[in-house]
């Protein structure tokens, strides 16, 4: 069953963890509906927001595959769905 979801990430020093990133983000494509991000120069940091639909085997991929990368944290919030 698809479920809605998103994910919400901060890097730390994006410059050295937005590449991986933005990879890894490329390659669920097909379950990103849409993005956001806004970047605080001052901090050093960036923060993104995934919205996503899809199985709830790919949202948790995704989440721990970003949330491997060394300088992101991630947090993700997901739909219960209806049985």
């Amino acid at each position: 069953m698809e479920r809605i979801a998103v994910i919400g990430a901060i890097l730390e020093n994006p410059q050295q963890c937005q590449k991986v990133f933005n990879d890894t983000v490329s390659a669920f494509k097909d379950i990103i509906k849409g993005r956001t991000g806004i970047p605080f120069n001052e901090e050093d940091m960036a923060v993104i927001s995934l919205i996503l639909k899809g199985e709830l085997d790919e949202i948790n991929a995704l989440t721990g595959k970003l949330g491997n990368i060394h300088g992101v944290t991630v947090k993700t919030a997901v739909s219960k769905g209806s049985e």
